[in-house]
């Protein structure tokens, strides 16, 4: 017989042992051929991860005539020919001892039943095993950031695929590690701000975790700490402090009495940075003495708080001898400088302890 004919011949009866193999069969059951039972052998199931290699081998023997490895329906290698298409698959070992192929960089689609049949002088007999594929978590569907006003209701959604199947959790990171939810979907009703912040979605199985992240964003009306007034000597240097909490940042306004400052006006300086704007009076004269509001507005709302820049006045020897006396604000309000009356007393304390 020619060598083109012994491989017709050959393949004719490879693909009649495997579809004799197949159609016996229901899927999915160990694979059975017309042989005696003891002729068949069902291998522990081989479970390898996505992306690594597998090997897949059966015993041959001194009366081996033909010997296939196939996957379902496909044959892979019948003796050292190879039938399959696919560049993973690989010969490794075949003689009297083993019959041994590789599959890298195994997936999803490789899982499944394979057969290793051989024909005897005598009687054919297979090794069967079945693959099972471990798939590392992957997150899939993820919610998007999100802007949000303070009291709106928010759903997060998370899903992951995977094998094993991965559970999956949420929490708020940095956090001390309490779960705020462990489903696909995390429920926050009526936000506050402190809810705001960067949340974790976290997928788990066998294999491998996946972490991902969704931020939340809380817009809320700005809260304007309290003003501190502030006294400054005449002809010196004062400053305005005004501190806001918003989201998005604040807008400053300053206004003394009902009258609006801009920058620059009458040598005076607003600089805003963040959420903190500072009035600066460079030489305080007696028009800048009185009653100041600091306005803070986002688009959700408004808040404010006043100031007062009151005048200081030195002491000197002429007020310690003089006495105690009243210093007047811008306003024309009289304030009592309780700092000259205890100077005074300092003055006069060696005279009252003569007596």
């Amino acid at each position: 017989m020619s060598v083109r004919g012994y491989f017709v011949a050959f393949s004719k009866c490879t693909v009649l042992l495997s579809l004799r193999i197949l159609l016996l069969v229901p899927a999915g059951l160990p694979v059975r051929s017309q042989g005696d039972q003891s002729d068949n052998k069902m291998m522990d199931n081989i479970t390898v991860k996505q992306g690594d290699t597998v090997t897949l081998s059966c015993a041959q023997g001194d009366d081996v005539k033909h010997t296939a490895w196939l996957n379902r329906s496909s044959i892979l290698y019948a003796g050292e020919d190879k039938w399959s298409v696919d560049p993973r698959v690989s010969l490794m070992t075949r003689n009297q001892e083993e019959f041994t192929i590789k599959i890298e960089n195994v997936d999803m689609t490789d899982e499944g039943l394979y057969v290793c049949a051989v024909q005897t002088n005598s009687r054919p007999r297979t090794t069967s095993v079945h693959i099972l594929v471990q798939v590392p978590p992957k997150i899939i569907n993820l919610s998007r950031d999100i802007v949000v006003n303070e009291g709106s209701n928010v759903t997060l959604m998370c899903q992951a695929s995977g094998k094993p199947e991965p559970s999956i959790s949420w929490r708020l990171a940095p956090s001390s590690g309490d779960l705020a939810s462990d489903d696909e979907y995390l429920d926050i009703p009526s936000i506050s701000r402190q809810r705001a912040g960067t949340y974790e979605c976290t997928a788990v199985n066998d294999i491998d975790t996946d972490v991902q992240t969704v931020d939340i964003t809380v817009n809320y009306a700005p809260t304007v700490s309290e003003g501190r007034d502030v006294g400054v000597t005449l002809g010196q240097r004062g400053v305005l402090e005004c501190e806001a909490d918003a989201v998005p940042e604040a807008d400053f306004e300053w206004y003394k009495d009902d009258r609006r400052i801009f920058n620059g006006f009458d040598g005076m300086e607003i600089i805003n940075t963040g959420s903190l704007s500072k009035l600066t009076f460079f030489n305080v004269s007696d028009g800048d003495y009185g009653n100041y509001t600091c306005v803070a507005t986002n688009k959700l709302g408004n808040s404010n708080t006043s100031f007062l820049l009151y005048v200081v006045i030195e002491p000197t020897s002429s007020t310690l001898l003089q006495g105690p006396r009243a210093v007047q604000d811008g306003s024309g309000g009289a304030m009592g400088v309780h700092s000259h009356t205890s100077l005074l007393f300092i003055v006069f304390l060696p005279f009252l302890l003569r007596f």
